[in-house]
């Protein structure tokens, strides 16, 4: 199987600058959303440095199919796929760190980040992600959200998942709890499964998912069918018709025989 993929970044309507920063890498299949935080202009910086930074770990890591070794502080229970793409995200989370600690300019900038990674000797894909940055998947008709927000919100929803309504609303839905260059160090979560012709992954700033439901982002995906590029102008002019609060980004990666 093969994949056709098409990104978009869009400062929106609210905001002055884009701290969003997306790559394709179609050699390597590797595709990354990374949404910045910081203020005068630290986050683009941030989002800027994690897509290069990930994208020339790739470069000077390039291995065959066959899932070659490369210079890396591998973990053993993680396959070759899985630790380059961890491996890829701690790297730019450290340079990230050290920039911000090394220069009073960009002090505390940091960056959200989803990377899937298509293994496509073995018919998989790989996500690791850090902050609220969000991957889905739809399939048959159906979309789901593939990873988990690193927020404030959901933080509290793991230790008390029976919280109620009026709870809930008390509780800060933008504050997220793990970012990339924070401290020198980041945990990843990393999720996995096989592929099936006609998937479409995407990938997003929570510029598009704070605007638009998931209903609404199935149905744009749908009706784009096989036009990938056609999908990322849709769900972003979407965002921007319902409000434009923030800076859109999404990456659409299809699936094909």
């Amino acid at each position: 199987m093969n994949f056709m993929a098409a990104g978009l970044s869009d400062v929106g309507l609210q905001r002055e600058h884009n701290e969003d920063s997306y790559c394709i890498l179609s050699k390597h299949r590797l595709f990354v959303v990374a949404d910045g935080m910081g203020g005068h202009r630290a986050g683009d910086v941030a989002s800027h440095m994690a897509t290069t930074e990930m994208a020339a770990f790739f470069d000077a890591t390039s291995i065959d199919g066959d899932g070659a070794e490369w210079p890396a502080d591998d973990d053993s229970r993680l396959t070759p796929e899985q630790n380059r793409l961890v491996s890829a995200v701690k790297l730019a989370n450290q340079r990230i760190f050290q920039a911000s600690v090394g220069n009073r300019s960009v002090q505390g900038m940091g960056t959200t980040v989803v990377g899937a990674l298509y293994a496509r000797h073995d018919r998989k894909i790989h996500i690791a992600h850090v902050g609220d940055s969000r991957a889905y998947r739809v399939r048959a008709r159906g979309i789901t959200q593939l990873t988990r927000d690193h927020s404030l919100l959901n933080d509290y929803l793991l230790v008390m998942p029976n919280l109620t309504d009026t709870q809930r609303e008390r509780l800060p839905s933008n504050v997220i709890t793990r970012a990339l260059g924070m401290q020198d160090a980041v945990a990843v979560d990393l999720y996995f499964e096989n592929v099936e012709p006609g998937d479409v992954y995407l990938l997003c700033s929570d510029g598009l998912n704070g605007m638009v439901g998931d209903d609404r982002i199935l149905d744009i995906i749908y009706t784009a069918a096989s036009d990938v590029e056609t999908a990322a102008k849709a769900l972003v002019a979407q965002a921007n018709q319902n409000g434009g609060e923030d800076n859109t980004t999404v990456v659409v990666v299809r699936i094909t025989e």
